[in-house]
């Protein structure tokens, strides 16, 4: 068979990796039963599940014809540096690295810091609307995560809360 969308392709084959990758770490997990769920059951269930997708996708890449064959186009490596970087440092700021002297700047600060770099990835930048959407995700963060599911992790700055 010849490939006929790369696209497609090569992202049923990143499915299937992946969810193979899920359901067999799922597998040193308590699996238990439909009715009796151990906590390997979700994991097992959703990398079979997206194995499943990915063959599916990857089946239609090689019998759906594509206009010019839908080429895989070059890497765009800015969005991916600022996407990462964004995940990077909104992790090193929600809970800091004591080992390197940087203390937890807590929740508000590192969805403020994650939203501005992860918006430089984009084409265009205006920093009022990412102020903006950052302001309504730390608020939607606080509410859900610390409000209503009351879950304990450092929200302000260590040096202000003490």
């Amino acid at each position: 068979m010849k490939i006929k969308s790369q696209k497609d392709f090569f992202a049923g084959l990143m499915f299937m990796g992946v969810g193979v990758a899920f359901a067999w770490g799922a597998t040193t997990y308590n699996v238990g039963t439909g009715a009796r769920m151990g906590p390997g059951y979700f994991p097992l269930m959703l990398g079979i599940l997206l194995a499943f997708i990915g063959g599916l996708i990857t089946f239609k890449a090689m019998t759906v014809e594509t206009q010019d064959g839908d080429k895989i186009g070059k890497w765009a490596w800015k969005p991916l540096f600022f996407v990462l970087a964004a995940n990077f440092v909104f992790g090193i700021l929600l809970a800091g690295l004591p080992s390197f002297g940087v203390p937890a700047m807590g929740l508000i600060v590192a969805i403020y810091a994650l939203t501005f770099i992860s918006s430089l990835a984009g084409q265009e930048f205006n920093a009022k609307s990412v102020f903006i959407l950052a302001t309504i995700l730390a608020v939607g963060s606080y509410v859900a995560f610390v409000w209503a599911l009351k879950l304990q992790f450092p929200v302000w700055p260590s040096f202000i809360t003490g």
